[in-house]
């Protein structure tokens, strides 16, 4: 047992010396000179030499090599067993991470530059690219607003008829008929609307006047009374106000011809945004198929349900700004009323439509109000019709738009504030109009591409059942 032991020892620290030496001979191992030793797998060997290492005298790789033929040392894979990689296999050959640990190839400048301001300078000329893009893309909007406008309100529109149409879909009606129904239905209640709001203009529009007449009357007598202004001035004031329309007659009729060219253009966008909304409601899934089989196959799963997120939540938006709008039409309507203010359901519905922008639109609308309520009635009713429109926007502000606005846009009010400053510098009322709806659905968009991997893939969708937009025989 003893000898047989000792014989064991014997022929492990042989082995072990044998591996020594191996590793002396070892061409793959590091230089002597540098003291370092890392170990890494770099896949990035496009850079270096390939190459077997030189052979033994036996003419095969010395003892220990990592290289596939040479010589086990301990035997453990049998007689003639072999050691290093397995077939395919491949030695480490230093690339871009290894040169990274190690420092070599480093640029010059490299020790000369702070890392921050290269960072910045970085992130720097990226932010400068992706700003000219936007700004291009705008400008490009900007030179097609005929086009570009009209396909905005379609898409508004949609997302509030869209529900209905797909409930007619499901209960066995045609596409083609259930979108019809729907832009009919549609059609009726602004037709309706707009023809109410007429009617009770030209209707009220008499005793409007004389009301006017009135109370320009009360507001003269309460500014002299109450201001150090004299009769005559405000007499003066208003015989230059009609010397400076006399005046300008020629600029007042070369901006009546252009305003005659915008309703042609409004007319024009009219009928491309009824045509392009009978379309989003017919075919709209199939058109977004169409445009997510352009994008790359791996990320049209993620796109697609981007996309999806973002229209539920223009859905759940419009919806919301609607009974929103409704609440503030309802409620400063039935104040102006019992002040007996003229003119409440086209007052009414101007706040309507000013309450799809927010913040902004229901105030402006609720300010006009108030001017009708100071020429009709007096400076007493406008305060008291101010103090409605108050009351109504607080009503909005800390419990309508919380909940149920809150539900279908998570956006900060700053960033509502902001986002509708720079739409009305970019696209006037229009971008107003548009943009929480473009935040909102961006917002929901990027906070769920930055986290798509975070749950399980989305479905495929199937770009393939989409028509094409334009076929050839």
């Amino acid at each position: 047992m003893l000898r047989r032991a000792a014989h064991r020892a014997s022929s492990l620290v042989g082995r072990a010396r044998e591996r020594i030496r191996a590793a002396e001979q070892d061409p793959h191992a590091w230089p002597e000179h540098d003291g370092r030793a890392i170990l890494v797998h770099d896949r990035d060997d496009d850079h270096a030499p390939a190459g077997p290492p030189p052979p033994g005298d036996d003419g095969r790789p010395p003892l220990g090599s990592p290289e596939p033929g040479a010589p086990d040392l301990d035997g453990s894979l049998g007689p003639g067993g072999v050691s290093g990689p397995p077939a395919g296999g491949r030695p480490h050959r230093s690339g871009p991470h290894a040169r990274r640990l190690t420092g070599a190839g480093r640029r010059p400048d490299d020790d000369v530059v702070p890392t921050g301001l290269r960072v910045a300078a970085a992130w720097s000329w990226r932010l400068i690219v992706v700003l000219a893009g936007i700004f291009a893309l705008l400008y490009a909007a900007a030179y097609v607003a005929v086009v570009v406008v009209p396909v905005f309100v379609a898409l508004l529109l949609s997302a509030m008829l869209q529900p209905g149409a797909a409930a007619l879909v499901r209960h066995g009606w045609p596409r083609s008929l259930a979108a019809l129904a729907m832009l009919v239905i549609g059609l009726g209640v602004v037709a309706g609307i707009i023809t109410l709001v007429v009617e009770r203009f030209i209707a009220g529009f008499s005793d409007l006047a004389d009301q006017v007449s009135q109370g320009l009357t009360q507001i003269r007598d309460f500014v002299v009374d109450t201001f150090p202004v004299s009769q005559r001035q405000i007499d003066e004031a208003v015989t230059a106000a009609q010397g400076a329309l006399v005046a300008n007659q020629d600029t007042l009729t070369s901006g009546a011809i252009t305003t005659a060219a915008t309703v042609g253009e409004v007319f024009t966008g009219i009928v491309l945004a009824l045509f392009t909304l009978f379309f989003f409601l017919k075919d709209g899934r199939s058109l977004w198929l169409w445009l997510v089989g352009l994008c790359p196959a791996d990320a049209r799963a993620y796109i697609d349900e981007a996309a999806r997120r973002s229209w539920r939540t223009l859905i759940s938006y419009v919806r919301a700004t609607v009974a929103v709008a409704l609440v503030d039409a309802i409620g400063i309507g039935v104040g102006l009323a019992i002040l007996g203010v003229p003119l409440v359901i086209p007052l009414a519905a101007l706040v309507f439509l000013g309450a799809f922008i927010p913040i902004i639109g229901s105030f402006l609308a609720g300010s006009v109000a108030v001017l009708v309520a100071l020429v009709s009635k007096g400076p007493i009713t406008a305060l008291i019709a101010l103090a409605i429109v108050v009351l109504v926007m607080q009503l909005e502000g800390h419990v309508l738009q919380p909940l149920l606005l809150g539900r279908a846009v998570r956006v900060h009010p700053l960033a509502v504030v902001l986002a509708i400053a720079a739409g009305l510098l970019v696209a006037g009322i229009f971008g107003a109009l548009i943009a929480v709806p473009t935040v909102a659905c961006a917002n929901v968009a990027g906070t769920y591409l930055s986290r798509r991997h975070d749950g399980p893939r989305p479905p495929e969708p199937r770009p393939e059942r989409a028509r094409p937009a334009v076929t050839a025989e």
